[in-house]
């Protein structure tokens, strides 16, 4: 009984000194986060999030920024006007630049190792409260795109966290909360890192305005097949995203996701030798993918009880 309490009470003490290290990261990264305040050319006010990544540039998205009628950042009660930026509007990444307004630069990490299920949090204002917010999650989803990917995070956001930074454990920036899919139980997407990177290398602009569309607001059928399935797939259309899924694995035949799309509609068609195999094939590519996993386990326990009633 001793050795159990003892046991219990050093997991208790590792816990505590995880929590407390994990509070003490979020405090000093608060410090690089910003608040970004947008004037439209109606006389409205719009805010975003933005993460220092120099002590004079400002990483956020596009959309926050564009076509508007004035920009600026507030941090420790300080209000600064951008004198230039860079931007890659098809990928709804900005950089701003100010002068003198010595940030504290965030550590910018890699984006193209992650791994399924790996722990992330993130640092925004969600809705424009007074002080950043900090939040928990998981990567969900790794999409192919462009040169690099899409990552989908189970840490949620709202209006006035466009633009809020991601980071791995050690606190390294990773990506870029950007959009959401709409209705209840959203998938929460997020740009890489390696666009800020590549970005960083280009030169600087004076103007906000465009009429580049991101790519996430292209229209639908202009759309990438990860953003295509999520309605198909809440709305239960099985043989569309059949369909879709099908338009994926051709073009992109190495996707995991695209076989675990097709392995859903074929579940819920009741094809569940052909679920199976789109199955193992995502894991085959994300070993720990682990809604193939449970798609798996589920198609092969299905048939091993069709087996049994007969």
């Amino acid at each position: 009984m001793r050795h159990f309490v003892a046991f219990f009470m050093l997991i208790f003490f590792h816990h505590s000194l995880l929590a407390e290290a994990r509070n003490e990261l979020s405090f000093r990264l608060k410090a690089s986060v910003v608040k970004v305040h947008v004037g439209t050319k109606k006389g409205g006010h719009g805010v975003g999030t933005g993460v220092a990544i120099s002590p004079d540039l400002v990483a956020t998205n596009c959309h926050v920024l564009a076509n508007s009628a004035g920009v600026s950042i507030t941090k420790f009660g300080n209000t600064h006007t951008p004198v230039a930026l860079k931007a890659d509007w098809k990928h709804d990444l900005c950089i701003l630049r100010f002068q003198y307004a010595e940030l504290s630069p965030v550590i910018l990490g890699d984006s193209e190792h992650l791994q399924y299920e790996q722990n992330i949090f993130s640092i925004g204002f969600p809705g424009g409260p007074p002080k950043p917010q900090y939040t928990e999650g998981k990567i969900k989803a790794l999409y192919a795109f462009d040169d690099s990917h899409i990552i989908r995070t189970d840490a949620s956001f709202v209006m006035g966290a466009s633009g809020s930074p991601v980071f791995d454990e050690d606190g390294k920036l990773l990506a870029i909360s950007t959009f959401k899919s709409p209705g209840k139980n959203a998938y929460y997407y997020n740009i890489p890192v390696k666009w800020i990177k590549a970005l960083l290398k280009q030169p600087d602009i004076t103007s906000m305005e465009t009429d580049v569309l991101p790519f996430w607001d292209a229209p639908e059928e202009q759309r990438p097949f990860f953003m295509r399935v999520v309605q198909l797939f809440k709305n239960e259309k099985w043989h569309e995203l059949h369909e879709i899924a099908q338009l994926w694995l051709k073009k992109e035949p190495d996707s995991a996701e695209a076989f675990y799309y097709a392995g859903i509609a074929e579940e819920k068609m009741n094809h569940l030798k052909e679920a199976q195999q789109y199955f193992q094939q995502a894991l085959v590519i994300h070993p720990q993918h682990p809604a193939a996993m449970i798609g798996l386990e589920c198609t092969k326990e299905i048939a091993l009880a069709c087996q049994n009633n007969f």
